[in-house]
């Protein structure tokens, strides 16, 4: 259907050949979060464990697929990356809607507390983070994360490969160290996830978030190697391009939950109606 007499196709679409990596990459994130719903319930983690490795096993396999037909077999060719750009902005559209949920279930528990008699948020036996402690360091350092991203991706179109590898490197080491203060927060937490609506709807949000942000400095990471082996070129870079857009999606997120949860939701005194 697509050779012709050169054994090249005669147009610039790119006919994926079949891959097992969707199949395997959905059954192990279902296994990997199926897992935890078990760990929380006390069944054991040993489940939520095996699905991690195996998302990260099909993560790495997936990647290596793509970069091979990026780099190697010329297959991203002009059209092809725009039909990723398209996919990439649908995705990112997609994750809006997961956060859109979140932030819906705090504000309705935020409000249906308030408008009950003596109602206060948070609600009475709750002590949340100050906003303006380890969460608003964490802001500044995501802030200036998207800076040095954005410093990477014009090094990059500038061909300052030095700039490139300096900027990837020091988002990735800023993604990691937001990260770290993540769990360090969440070890001096003073609710637990479980047994209070503030809980549950502050920790799958900022937890949720936190997720994205490990998924994202992987991302980064691929690509500081792969821009450190050569890989990308001023006018074909996608794969840079969408963990850039990724990046700047997880800042703008964050800076919505540290004023709505952190700042407004939690932090001081309780809100009384």
């Amino acid at each position: 259907m697509s050779d012709s007499s050169a054994g090249h196709p005669k147009h610039q679409y790119h006919l994926v050949d079949p891959s097992p990596w969707p199949l395997l990459g959905s059954l192990s994130a279902g296994a990997m979060f199926y897992g935890v719903v078990l760990g929380m319930h006390g069944k054991g983690w040993w489940l939520a464990g095996v699905g991690l490795a195996f998302v990260l096993l099909t993560m790495f396999l997936w990647f290596r697929d793509i970069v091979k037909e990026a780099t190697f077999q010329g297959h991203h060719t002009p059209i092809v990356q725009l039909g990723l750009r398209y996919g990439m902005t649908l995705f990112i559209a997609s994750e809006v809607m997961f956060f859109v949920a979140f932030f819906w279930a705090f504000f309705a528990s935020s409000i249906h507390h308030l408008e009950a008699p003596g109602g206060t948020w948070p609600p009475a036996g709750i002590v949340p983070f100050a906003a303006f402690h380890l969460p608003f360091l964490n802001t500044l350092i995501l802030l200036l994360s998207g800076t040095t991203v954005t410093w990477a991706h014009h090094a990059l179109l500038e061909n300052d490969r030095r700039g490139l590898l300096a900027g990837l490197a020091i988002t990735v080491a800023l993604g990691l160290s937001f990260t770290t203060l993540q769990a360090i927060e969440y070890s001096h937490a003073l609710f637990h996830f479980s047994g209070n609506i503030f809980g549950a709807t502050f920790f799958l949000a900022t937890g949720f978030h936190g997720f994205h942000v490990i998924v994202g400095t992987i991302f980064l990471a691929v690509c500081l190697y792969r821009a450190y082996l050569g890989h990308f070129k001023p006018d074909h870079h996608f794969g840079f391009e969408a963990a850039a857009w990724y990046w700047h999606f997880v800042d703008v997120v964050w800076i919505f939950l540290f004023v709505c949860v952190y700042w407004w939701g939690g932090s001081g005194a309780a809100i009384t109606e």
